[in-house]
């Protein structure tokens, strides 16, 4: 029984879960600062239309790594019951589960398809001379769906650490997921501000579309720097090696 499960082990791919971790924060830090910088008017004005909407879309890239990232994180078992020692430790990860009673993978299960949809809208920028009509086809329609999946995948990720109205200041995971549901709201603010008219072919609102755009990847960045602290909040000291440890028992022998 050991043998046939060492055998199933050895043929599944392996990571430490403080890499993986640090990876997914990384990533989210790094997509979220570009969105940032994208909004920012004055390096629009520095570099043109076109690599700012080379921007937004690399930034949506690392949005989508992260979220996958996170969503084989959620679904490996081995990736968060962790303790000091073990958390360095490679362990075998799962790319495919259904844990639909487990918020944190609901959570992530919902935000990755959300960030395909941001792959979608932000990669259509890069193709110009559109009509209004296929703007909010291209863009606006996969940038709305995007931010209503961002949306729901913050409110199962409230509701993992707790009710949705409960207030927990000194959690970590209860201000990044606050912190991811404020960006989340405000990146919907800017996707609804976004829509082109047809009559005019221009948007509702372009001031909130990029003050939406700027402060929701604030919230995303912040949430994502608080993962490293927060991780080390979460992880135990190692526990004590006891002799009937098969550990223990190998390193006497």
């Amino acid at each position: 029984m050991i043998n046939s499960y060492t055998d199933n082990i050895s043929g599944m791919a392996t990571v430490k879960p403080a890499t993986l971790n640090a990876a997914i924060a990384w990533l989210f830090i790094i997509g979220s600062g570009l969105f940032a910088l994208g909004s920012v008017p004055a390096y629009l004005n520095a570099v043109g239309e076109t690599a700012d909407s080379v921007t937004y879309f690399v930034g949506s890239l690392f949005f989508t790594a992260a979220s996958f990232a996170q969503l084989v994180q959620a679904q490996s078992p081995a990736m968060t019951g962790v303790d000091a020692e073990s958390q360095h430790r490679s362990a075998p990860v799962r790319f495919t589960a259904r844990l639909p009673h487990d918020r944190n993978w609901l959570a992530a299960i919902t935000q990755f398809p959300g960030t395909l949809f941001f792959n979608i809208s932000t990669g259509a920028t890069l193709v110009h001379n559109a009509t209004a009509k296929q703007e909010d086809r291209r863009i606006w329609r996969p940038d709305f769906y995007g931010s209503t999946l961002f949306l729901v995948a913050s409110v199962f990720a409230i509701l993992a650490v707790g009710r949705f109205l409960s207030f927990q200041p000194r959690s970590y995971a209860w201000r990044i997921a606050w912190l991811n549901m404020i960006g989340s709201i405000l990146f919907m603010a800017s996707a609804l501000a976004s829509f082109v008219l047809p009559i005019t072919g221009e948007l509702i609102n372009s001031q909130v579309s990029i003050v939406g755009t700027l402060l929701g990847a604030a919230c995303f960045l912040v949430g994502a720097i608080l993962m490293f602290p927060a991780w080390r909040h979460a992880v135990p000291a190692a526990r004590p090696m006891r002799p009937e440890d098969p550990h223990h028992q190998r390193s006497n022998q």
